[in-house]
């Protein structure tokens, strides 16, 4: 749990600063897995391909 959570002192600039960064990460991450999560479901049904199909489409 993070120090402002506790709340045992006024925070700081810096502290609220640093927390701050913190929830924005985390935001993204969320969004991340939800926009994840819809990818899998819109393709659910679609045939995979290999990996060696995948390397040839991006030309590697």
């Amino acid at each position: 749990m993070s120090d402002l959570a506790q709340g045992s002192k006024e925070p700081t600039i810096q502290e609220i600063a640093a927390e701050l960064a913190r929830l924005r990460e985390r935001v993204e991450d969320l969004e991340d897995a939800r926009e994840l999560d819809a990818a899998i479901r819109r393709n659910g049904d679609k045939p995979l391909i290999t990996w060696d199909q995948a390397k040839q489409d991006l030309g590697l």
